[in-house]
């Protein structure tokens, strides 16, 4: 009972008023590659999914989104259901067919190559990548450089997935095409949009 009721609580408390909270500082963040955007705890979702992934989520997602979600969150009746009720969204099993995709082990989450990278004359027709991670205070810390960075920007989301580097750079050479990307941390956000250049940093 108790996981049937998730599903038609925790949603935003002021739809209209929440949603242009998280829009602004989703705008904020992909104005400002690698910088990291705080925001409030709006939602209350299901586990697994962490707050701000779910109000994000809440705030893209309607009943015209086609969706993928990795097996940690799609095997969540109760997330999947509260994702289903708060948004409308429509559920897809293949990531290539997805507008947006919810990434929560980034351990096992498919390569860039398998999401939608839109064509040359529709580049909007890509996938948004949204990847929960724990934080922006990893040991790995990686240079940006690009659009909206005057000079570069350190950036250290905690965890990434597996030759990120290379897969990013594959992406970004395939402008405008590409994926997008949205880190969803503990109280925080940042984005990754596919035209920003990521190096390691130097020693």
């Amino acid at each position: 009972m108790r996981a049937a009721t998730q599903v038609f609580e925790g949603g935003f408390s002021d739809a209209v008023l929440n949603s242009q909270e998280v829009f602004r500082a989703l705008m904020d963040a992909m104005a400002n590659p690698g910088l990291v955007i705080p925001v409030r705890d709006l939602v209350n979702a299901p586990a697994p999914l962490q707050p701000v992934m779910a109000a994000i989520a809440a705030t893209l997602f309607d009943h015209d989104a086609t969706v993928w979600c990795d097996k940690a969150i799609a095997g969540s009746d109760a997330a999947t259901g509260w994702l289903k009720f708060q948004t409308g969204l429509e559920l897809t099993s293949t990531p290539s067919d997805a507008q947006f995709a919810l990434i929560r082990d980034v351990d096992t989450m498919p390569s860039f190559e398998a999401f939608a990278k839109g064509t040359s004359e529709y580049p909007d027709r890509s996938t948004t990548i949204i990847l929960q991670v724990a934080g922006f205070d990893g040991a790995e810390v990686l240079t940006l450089q690009g659009p909206g960075i005057e000079h570069t920007r350190s950036f250290a989301p905690s965890r990434l997935p597996k030759l990120f580097i290379d897969q990013w750079a594959a992406n970004r050479a395939a402008f405008p095409r590409g994926v997008d990307l949205i880190l969803a941390g503990k109280g925080a956000l940042a984005a990754l949009p596919r035209t920003t250049r990521v190096l390691k940093r130097e020693a």
